[in-house]
């Protein structure tokens, strides 16, 4: 019977790159594996991919990949005692000479971090670990007061969270890892150091329709930006690990349900990332507050949550997997789960896609279904479903691999390669096949099908048939049998008689 139904991204690393812990990740839960380009060679990340494909082979079904790509990666330069311990108040100068610093300067090889900040602005080094501020301005140099005692040292990173800098969120590495992701056939596309929403259009023409895009909200300069990056992007990764690096920490939760709000809202994918089971890096169980944190996500509503060095570099990858999966399970059976999930209305959109999913929504406080099937060329039907958050399973059915890879990652939806269909019996043939493959039929529980008239074309969605398995003896009588098509022009609901005998029967 049904799974769950928020999904989960494990990243892959040394501790799980291998086929049998891969294999033991997809049956432990994972739906989406995350490949970190901050790390690796194209070599590793290829190797990687393909034992990705050999497991989902033997699986049976479709997992998703996504790309992580690093983006901009502002350092200090180096010292030549290898860094310096700094008190409060003590001054530092930050320039441009490569030449190793000392106690009195060290190099900042990005202009455009001198040229946006003034005077007041706060630099961040070391995840926030090293607190400076600019109390002075001049050509090509920045004098510093340490806010709090600490340490600098080589090539520590630096976050500036004042101000939006006028760099890219792809970096010349960045390019050349999307061309060779592409390449690879990857289905998401994580895109890091967002600022506005122009970062999005222009890694969007790179990528064109050869994979989704996820923007990462991590930056506080994209946060002015919110509504009109979610309303570019595929997808969003509420990134907290720099997020949480560049605003004060009490932050976070809020902006976190805010963020999932504003994308449920918009029928976007929306994932939950960063620190989720950290202390299981390093011990087989999480705390409690981590357990709660899991669950938040749930409740929320989200696409689903990430796993990162958890899995990536842990002592107990599949541990983690598997307790990650169990916190989903446990919170998705608290009735208290839907009732708060159901407090963020859907807003839908003006067309037959959003009517249908509406009216599944009523036909489920009408009647028990045991499914949701919707056959989708492009995935929108699948997506948009999901985003009502109906209470019966969703299976996505496409004649496209790609699509259904790129289901994965989304709320509820099981999705499958399957024929392409051309006649609304057969439709209806093939959808009761696979819920009985997938387990998903139970006796007197209808299964709704979704489809677009004519077939295979995306953005059609315009059919919705409700059905009863064949030889379902707790259905209505077949002289009551009738179907319903909601058609995309004109007005009206048509009504006909059912067949019967092999065909499943139709009511309306």
């Amino acid at each position: 019977m049904p799974g769950k139904n928020t999904k989960i991204i494990a990243t892959v690393g040394p501790a799980s790159a291998d086929e049998d812990s891969l294999r033991t990740l997809a049956e432990s839960g994972a739906d989406v594996f995350r490949l970190n380009f901050s790390h690796g060679t194209h070599a590793d990340h290829h190797a990687v991919y393909q034992r990705i494909r050999a497991v989902e082979e033997q699986l049976g079904r479709p997992i998703g990949v996504l790309i992580d790509l690093q983006g901009p990666k502002l350092r200090l330069g180096t010292f030549g005692e290898g860094g310096v311990t700094l008190a409060r108040g003590d001054r530092i100068r930050f320039d441009l000479d490569p030449t190793p610093g000392d106690a009195t300067r060290v190099a900042i090889p990005h202009p455009e971090i001198i040229d946006a900040v003034g005077v007041g602005h706060v630099l961040l080094v070391d995840d926030g670990k090293m607190r400076l501020q600019v109390v002075a301005k001049r050509d090509g140099v920045l004098e510093m007061e340490a806010l709090t005692d600490g340490r600098l040292s080589d090539r520590k990173g630096v976050n500036v969270p004042d101000v939006a800098l006028p760099l890219s969120a792809l970096t010349a590495k960045d390019r050349r890892d999307l061309t060779f992701g592409l390449e690879l056939g990857i289905d998401w596309v994580a895109l890091s150091f967002v600022q506005r929403a122009e970062d999005i259009a222009e890694a969007r023409a790179l990528i064109g329709d050869k994979a989704l895009l996820m923007a990462k909200i991590e930056k506080p300069s994209a946060l002015a930006e919110l509504e009109d990056i979610i309303a570019l992007a595929d997808g969003i990764m509420v990134a907290r690990g720099d997020l949480g690096v560049e605003l004060p920490p009490e932050d976070v939760p809020g902006l976190q349900k805010r963020i999932v709000r504003l994308c449920r809202r918009a029928g976007k994918p929306v994932v939950v990332a960063t620190q989720m089971l950290e202390s299981m890096i390093s011990a087989p169980a999480p705390t409690r507050a981590e357990a709660s944190d899991v669950a938040t996500a749930v409740f929320d509503g989200a696409d689903a949550v990430m796993l990162s060095a958890e899995t990536a570099s842990g002592k107990y990858p599949v541990d983690a997997l598997a307790m990650m999966n169990r916190i989903i399970a446990r919170t998705e059976a608290d009735p208290l789960q839907r009732q708060l999930m159901e407090a963020v209305g859907a807003d839908p959109k003006g067309n037959t896609t959003d009517a249908i999913g509406t009216a599944i929504r009523a036909v489920a406080a009408t009647l028990p279904l045991s499914a949701t099937v919707a056959f989708t060329a492009s995935g929108a039907t699948a997506l948009r479903i999901a985003h009502q958050r109906p209470r019966s399973p969703i299976l996505g059915l496409t004649p496209s691999q790609s699509v259904a890879r790129r289901l994965c990652l989304v709320w509820g939806v099981r999705s499958r390669r399957s024929v392409e269909a051309c006649a609304v019996e057969e439709i209806v043939n093939v959808a009761i096949e696979h819920c009985r493959a997938e387990g998903l039929t139970a006796p007197g529980q209808a299964v709704v099908v979704t489809a677009g008239v004519p077939f295979g074309t995306p953005g059609s969605t315009n059919l919705l048939r409700l059905a009863w398995p064949a030889g379902d003896t707790t259905a209505a009588s077949p002289s009551a049998e009738t179907e319903g098509e909601m058609p995309s022009r004109g007005s009206g609901f048509s009504r006909e008689r059912a067949a019967t005998g092999a065909t499943p029967l139709i009511r309306g």
